[in-house]
């Protein structure tokens, strides 16, 4: 592969030849168009043009997968073609722009008319992009410094209501969390300046209970606020969570988009927990969209430190081969050579408790995550702490090489945290 291209790679499925198909799809995200027009010269399309770098056919289907595409001229019973194709564009054509490498990668191509289904699968980027962009400021290492917690995952949990909730109410559930010796909590999504709960007024009410619990105890609980909001409301915000103690701060990334974040990140002292709400535009169907591979190196260039991964058998509809593919590809190198730098902390949520630490341990080989539980922690029968307690003792019999069983034996929290979730 060469060192100044962008590569893509897609899935791809049309009543044309593939060949052809493709063909179109690069003229169009590169220097073509329908027909040739003047301009279009060869030496131009020799610098510029997109490159069709392969091509693999896979079986075909009778039946197109999406509406409104079209079949050639004269075609009574067409075949739809499906199979995944490379493309390849030259860093001059954008330069390294993340903006603008999403409009060439999975900006017009999608509503061609040649193609009854297109999805992005993933891509590699040269190094010029990480040269550009700041990505992460703390990963995992500085997620784990802050929070103090170093061999297992952090134990996390939302704010539930949703909204609705004062901000001395959300104070007050913050404040019998962190006695239950939680680690991470993060605000709803749906939670960030609503004239029920401001940000500022929340802000002041939960750091005075985190700092009076970390006075008395010396941990401190890491709270991320959600600050989404235009650009100079999110450097406010920050700065009013960082001026009251605060070590974390969380954004919605399809609301604020890529600009967004890269100028929060640019301005940020503290970690940035990113939200993928709204991700299942883009991946419910797998016809058209992008996967979670190509999706996180968007906002890990951008510069968030924390993102959502979904979790094992959760209340959504993505299985957990995907999540947990997910998972370890925001733990993997993006560019070659390159160790400990863009990666970053994968979230698990959605219906977790006790109970899937194990088979999570397994699938990821890694405690690199925040396992974040709502009811699991919450709804546990001998309280906040006794939930907290339970994900620990998994997590550790995980660690152990213990069956869930064997562990369930020795702690009562856990044994019981299997009573109650294990069915439901």
């Amino acid at each position: 592969m060469s060192p100044d291209r962008i590569y893509a790679k897609y899935w791809v499925e049309s009543a044309f030849p593939l060949q052809k198909a493709v063909e179109v799809m690069a003229g169009e995200q590169s220097s073509g168009t329908f027909i040739k027009v003047p301009g279009e010269t060869e030496e131009l399309k020799n610098r510029h043009a997109a490159r069709v770098e392969s091509l693999t056919e896979l079986e075909p289907v009778a039946v197109p997968s999406l509406p409104g595409a079209r079949v050639p001229k004269g075609t009574a019973v067409p075949v739809y073609h499906r199979g995944e194709a490379v493309l390849s564009w030259p860093l001059s054509n954008m330069g390294a722009s993340l903006q603008n490498l999403m409009a060439t990668v999975a900006g017009n191509l999608f509503e061609l008319q040649q193609f009854s289904g297109l999805r992005l699968l993933d891509m590699k980027l040269p190094q010029p992009f990480r040269d550009k962009y700041p990505g992460p400021q703390f990963g995992v290492a500085g997620t784990r410094l802050l929070t103090g917690v170093q061999t297992i995952p952090l134990v996390g949990t939302i704010i539930k209501p949703s909204v609705g909730l004062s901000p001395e109410a959300t104070a007050g559930m913050v404040g019998q969390l962190a006695e239950g010796g939680i680690d991470f909590i993060k605000d709803d999504e749906l939670q960030a300046d609503g004239p029920h709960c401001p940000f500022e007024d929340r802000v002041v009410a939960v750091m005075r209970v985190i700092n009076d619990h970390a006075d008395r105890t010396g941990k401190k609980v890491m709270f991320a606020f959600n600050l989404s909001g235009d650009i100079d409301e999110m450097r406010r915000r920050h700065d009013f969570v960082l001026a009251h103690g605060g070590t974390c701060v969380m954004v919605s990334v399809n609301g604020v988009g890529l600009t967004g974040v890269v100028e929060l990140r640019r301005h940020s002292q503290l970690p940035i927990h990113g939200h993928r709400n709204g991700w299942g535009l883009f991946s419910r169907s797998p016809y058209i969209g992008m996967s979670f591979l190509a999706y996180q190196k968007f906002w890990r260039l951008a510069g968030v430190d924390h993102i959502h991964v979904n979790g094992l058998r959760n209340k959504f509809c993505e299985p957990d081969d995907s999540v947990m593919a997910s998972a370890r590809e925001c733990l993997s190198p993006m560019f070659e050579g390159e160790g400990r730098g863009c990666e970053i902390m994968p979230v698990f949520s959605s219906g977790q408790w006790a109970g899937m630490a194990i088979d999570t341990y397994k699938a990821i080989q890694s405690t690199d995550l925040i396992f974040a539980c709502g009811g699991g922690i919450v709804a546990h029968p001998a309280g906040i702490g006794a939930g907290v307690r339970s994900i620990q003792q998994a997590w550790k019999a995980a660690l152990a090489g213990q069956s869930l069983d064997e562990a369930a034996a020795q702690h009562s929290e856990l044994r019981q945290a299997i009573q109650t979730f294990e069915y439901r």
